[in-house]
């Protein structure tokens, strides 16, 4: 077994994908589901919004420490939440961790928008045992900005219309409106706007954090890999295949992010399954 390290594989001439299918006799991609959702709002362009994982990634780099125990170099590109109004839009787990590390720098105020209702204290009624319950959770994150602030940062219903920036480009506010969720029969429920709830949120730095969209583009298309509707790798769970022969997928690339324990159970399969190709492969050259 050899580990390469520091690999951009799709990027990095070095590791081109097709390259490596005509090589090896088997592929397996667990590039994980990396493609961020953006917010095509007017004023996006502007200096200070940042994706999530931009964000959290570089300040953990920055505090990655040397075989001393000294903090390594690093290059001060990090994206600082020190004495800024910061606005997390989006939730999740990578939400709460932004909301817990703009604490960290002391930000000066935080708020997270979410453009769902809010979730009932106990179990809803359309997430019933034993789907997983749609309900209020309070995060070490949102505990800590209560602490600090004196209340919960998020702000439910509501919808980022514009960002606003200054002479220099750099954002300094968003222009926001309360929406509802109205019911359709039998469709998706529809998005509504409530008349005189504008307002101008103050905002220094801007984090988005609206989920994934699947894996990286570069990954797709140097072999041309087919995805299903959800933008992901496509290949059967149990059988881990994709459409192009040889080439396996498995864990958030191909289920879309989800946790560290379905990771190890595709890891697995996929590992039984290109054992099981190879077998039949040399067989058939017997």
């Amino acid at each position: 077994v050899k580990f390469v390290t520091g690999a951009n594989v799709g990027v990095d001439p070095a590791f081109c994908l097709k390259d490596m299918h005509a090589k090896f006799d088997s592929v397996l991609l667990t590039v994980g589901a990396t493609k961020p959702r953006d917010l095509p709002a007017k004023g996006r362009e502007f200096k200070g919004i940042h994706f999530a994982m931009e964000f959290l990634t570089k300040n953990t780099k920055a505090l990655l420490q040397d075989s001393q125990g000294r903090l390594k170099k690093h290059d001060g590109t990090y994206v600082t939440a020190r004495g800024k109004n910061v606005v997390v839009i989006g939730g999740g787990d990578t939400g709460a961790d932004c909301i817990g590390t703009s604490l960290r720098h002391g930000c000066k105020s935080i708020i997270n928008f979410e453009l769902l209702d809010k979730p009932p204290a106990d179990r809803a009624e359309d997430t019933p045992w034993p789907e997983w319950p749609r309900m209020l959770r309070t995060d070490y994150a949102h505990e800590e900005a209560i602490a600090r602030f004196g209340g919960d940062p998020r702000t439910y219903c509501i919808l980022t219309k514009e960002f606003l920036g200054d002479e220099e480009g750099n954002v300094c506010g968003i222009k926001t409106v309360l929406v509802r969720w109205e019911k359709v029969l039998g469709g998706r429920p529809k998005l509504v706007e409530l008349p005189g709830t504008e307002k101008i949120v103050p905002a220094d730095l801007v984090l988005l954090s609206m989920g994934f969209l699947g894996p990286e583009e570069s990954i797709l298309s140097q072999l041309k890999l087919e995805t299903d509707e959800r933008s992901n790798i496509a290949a059967p769970y149990g059988e881990y295949k994709t459409s192009v022969e040889g080439v396996f997928a498995a864990g958030d690339c191909r289920r879309g992010q989800s946790l560290v324990v379905w990771a190890i159970n595709e890891g697995r399969g996929a590992a039984a399954q290109i054992d099981k190709y190879l077998r039949a492969s040399m067989a058939a050259h017997i």
